[in-house]
């Protein structure tokens, strides 16, 4: 257990500190109106608040929210919208209601997604626009002074809570696809597959041209020189890192030079 950075940051500027272990005893809810708070901000919870704990700020709760709304509601904006292919996506000052991100939206704030573009990097990314959105709009948005516009349900897409089925890699899909999956779970909770009945954890790769002998079955891999190739349902994909169970992360060189890409191997099997 740790101290997290933004009550390390409070109690260096002498804020008052509360960590309740849960938000539906009350305690939350009563400690909020006994500090007469005009609004509550949230960021990355994770969890539904109660009606009580939304309703105890005099200008209710309001949510900093990883998408650019409706789209992306849900627990994981940030990887999913990696994952599907997405150009853009940004932060979303909203008004939170009882709801699964539906309540409505003070503002909207704009990144434009690179084409390495992982996990990792767009969560810093985000972190340092909704540090932004905080000062240009939560003032105006608490006094009144910003219209909240209601979210368009027919537009909503969700962003589901990452379980284990979603990070193993189909080999059938398309290279594209695969990478986008890979970037989009690094470097947490990271994308897999299995190898000799292992799991082995995929940190980086590429869709490339070629080099793939025709016809070889999607998860084959194919090693020219220090560089290792699977073949997927659709293109070639080059392994740059990855990491076998129980051991440190390596470069594609090394992990083909300690015998654990091999030609011919399949993936996935």
């Amino acid at each position: 257990m740790s101290t997290p950075p933004v009550k390390e940051a409070a109690l260096e500027l002498r804020i008052s500190v509360h960590q309740p272990t849960k938000v539906r005893t009350g305690e939350l809810a009563t400690w909020l109106r006994e500090k007469n708070v005009d609004v509550a901000l949230v960021m990355a919870y994770g969890r539904i608040l109660p009606a009580e704990v939304l309703a105890a700020p005099r200008r209710g709760a309001m949510n900093l929210h990883a998408s650019l709304l409706p789209q992306y509601r849900g627990a994981a904006p940030i990887n999913w919208c990696i994952v599907n292919g997405e150009t853009q996506t940004g932060v979303s000052l909203m008004q939170m209601d009882e709801g699964l991100d539906t309540g409505p939206v003070y503002a909207r704030h704009a990144l434009d997604l690179a084409e390495t573009e992982t996990g990792g990097s767009l969560a810093e990314r985000i972190a340092t626009l909704a540090a932004h959105v905080v000062r240009a709009d939560l003032a105006a948005a608490v006094d009144g002074k910003l219209p909240a516009e209601p979210q368009d349900p027919a537009l909503a897409s969700h962003a589901p809570l990452i379980e284990r089925q979603h990070l193993q890699v189909d080999w059938g899909r398309t290279a594209v696809e695969v990478a986008r999956l890979i970037r989009g779970m690094a470097p947490r909770p990271g994308a897999f597959t299995l190898l000799n009945g292992k799991t082995l954890r995929l940190h980086d790769a590429r869709p490339v041209p070629g080099p793939m002998p025709p016809g070889a079955a999607p998860g084959t891999i194919s090693v020219l020189g220090k560089r290792a190739f699977v073949a997927t349902g659709s293109g070639t994909l080059e392994l740059v890192n990855a990491q076998v169970e129980g051991k440190k992360a390596l470069m594609a060189q090394d992990l083909i030079n300690g015998r654990v890409l091999v030609e011919g191997v399949v993936l996935g099997s």
